[in-house]
């Protein structure tokens, strides 16, 4: 279907015939679709997530609290959409998956430069997934300028130094957070946007534990493709927290 005279049609706007042309199977089994549109699904979500964080900070940066909370809940429904799609490809049965899972060759979500990003653009900047991608792909460039451009952490951190509060080192923004709890009507809008920092990392939390759950019920302990431990790998990111200090406050409260 081509634009009319009276605008732009929906499946031209939404450019359908690529996006629904991007799946592409290996094998001519059924339930190969399935795994590619959920991936495809999240990498689609991610890339919307990204956009999202970009803009949350850029309004911290600005002191524009409000701005930013809404930008960074609508990253949390997102979060809670991407957990829930876990349980539509736990439908595959491992008999599923294993007839055609030699076809995926040496991918793996491992692999997902959005993936890396998002964690780099939180504040979890790990350089080592750097290796994954090759230098000057599209994929390195942007880890490489997510791990130099200040993280979401990165930025609540100068807001709270903006705000009077010693951010000198570590033990002193740890102090100052704490200090923000202890009196949170009075620095309110630090406090909201605390909160919702650890709403992010509570829902990330949650993302990798059903992740983790997923894996092993579809394919056990074994290795994953591309070489990666799998569910034992899957199970050693479940401590990771992008606002490990915001956790650690509330022992002290």
């Amino acid at each position: 279907m081509t634009a009319t005279p009276s605008g732009i049609t929906y499946a031209d706007y939404l450019r359908l015939d690529e996006v629904l042309g991007a799946q592409r199977p290996h094998s001519d089994l059924h339930d190969e679709m399935l795994f590619i549109v959920i991936h495809q699904t999240k990498e689609l979500w991610l890339k919307q997530m990204l956009h999202e964080v970009g803009l949350a900070c850029r309004l911290v940066r600005q002191d524009h609290f409000a701005g930013a909370h809404k930008a960074l809940s609508r990253v949390s429904r997102i979060q809670t959409v991407m957990t829930l799609s876990w349980d539509v490809l736990a439908t595959l049965t491992p008999v599923d998956y294993t007839a055609f899972r030699h076809v995926l060759g040496t991918s793996s979500g491992f692999q997902s430069a959005q993936f890396r990003e998002l964690e780099y653009r939180l504040g979890l900047k790990d350089p080592k997934y750097l290796e994954l991608h090759e230098g000057g792909s599209a994929g390195r460039v942007a880890l490489e300028a997510a791990l130099a451009e200040p993280s979401l952490w990165d930025e609540a951190i100068a807001a709270l130094g903006r705000a009077g509060f010693d951010v000198s080192d570590d033990a002193a923004v740890a102090a100052s957070w704490l200090a923000v709890y202890r009196d949170a009507d009075d620095h309110f809008d630090l406090y909201g946007l605390a909160e919702k920092l650890v709403d992010l990392d509570d829902s990330l939390a949650t993302w990798r534990h059903k992740h983790m759950l997923t894996v092993e019920r579809i394919i056990g302990m074994k290795t994953g493709t591309g070489g990666s431990a799998g569910v034992a790998y899957l199970g050693s990111t479940l401590a990771k927290r992008a606002f490990p200090a915001l956790w650690a406050l509330r022992t002290e409260l």
